[in-house]
């Protein structure tokens, strides 16, 4: 891999890492639904104010709602369950169970998509099992109904970035392909509509708007937008142009030791070996998935 692109993944990982530490300090305040809100809206004017200094043309070629429509699926939902899972889980907690995302998509690759399930497949997905099992039982946090509550959430998040994966192979590469700035940007665009009325809800059900004075919260929103999403973004697809679908998802594995390290720098968050144990186990399962065997092609699934 070329020195300059391994610095950019290496910028990525780090960045989708802390995206977990920022959700970890606005969602306690702003509150969950906004803090995916601001996220997607925020990220999703970053972008398009890109676009335009690139001169980029605004043209779907018919694919304007199914861009909406995969939004939903990759950010709205799957930033709203990171955002709850945000009120009970550290941060490296929630970056490990993201990695969980090829695993899922080998399941749902299987289930739905007929996709082949090999047996290195099933291995690894056995094998993150075993990994996410351990995080879970032998953690710093103890085992209880909050701690399994923010676990799947999680999950949820990353199944829906499984499904994404395909949902963009079925409806936009498959119907003549388009434009992956314009894609980012449409997708952006409908987790925004998605969740406005359950930002506004959640505004309205609030009995005071003093937490949104809190300036650390909206710093942390700041970056959530503009750095985790419209830069990592751009990130994403450079490294998918330069080094094809495959390469760019070792991302996967490197997110979680950012997450867990960028929450213990910060948040004072303890880190034990079933950190170690676990993400192990997880990046074995990963190596089987991504590398041992075609991959599921979920390339554009993994931001977090």
């Amino acid at each position: 891999m070329p020195l300059d692109a391994t610095l950019r993944l290496l910028l990525l990982s780090s960045i989708w890492g802390a995206s977990f530490m920022f959700m970890r300090i606005a969602a306690p305040q702003l509150g969950v639904f906004s803090t995916a809100f601001f996220r997607v809206f925020l990220g999703g004017l970053g972008l398009a104010a890109i676009l335009m200094v690139l001169r980029v043309r605004w043209d779907f070629r018919g694919k304007w709602w199914r861009s909406l429509l995969i939004g939903t699926v990759s950010s709205g939902i799957p930033f709203a369950m990171f955002c709850i899972a945000a009120q009970f889980l550290p941060a490296g907690y929630s970056a490990m169970f993201n990695s969980a995302t090829p695993l899922l998509g080998v399941v749902i690759g299987a289930s739905f998509f007929h996709e082949a399930m090999t047996r290195d497949r099933l291995i690894g997905v056995l094998l993150g099992l075993c990994g996410v099992a351990v995080l879970l039982q032998t953690g710093p946090v103890a085992m209880n109904r909050e701690l399994l509550f923010g676990a799947l959430a999680c999950l949820a998040a990353s199944a829906c970035y499984g499904f994404q994966g395909f949902l963009v192979r079925d409806w936009i590469t498959a119907k003549g392909g388009l434009d992956s700035r314009l894609l980012a940007v449409g997708t952006q665009i409908g987790a925004t509509l998605m969740l406005a009325p359950m930002m506004l809800g959640e505004v309205w059900s609030m009995p005071s708007l003093d937490a949104w004075r809190d300036i650390e919260a909206w710093s942390a929103m700041l970056a959530l937008g503009v750095v985790c999403t419209s830069l990592a973004y751009l990130l994403f697809f450079r490294l998918m142009e330069d080094l094809g679908p495959v390469k760019p998802l070792t991302v996967t594995m490197l997110v979680p030791p950012f997450g867990v390290l960028w929450g213990a720098l910060f948040l004072d968050e303890e880190v034990t070996w079933a950190h170690l144990i676990g993400g192990v186990l997880i990046a074995g399962a990963l190596w089987l998935i991504l590398f041992k065997t075609p991959a599921p092609r979920i390339a554009a699934a993994e931001e977090p």
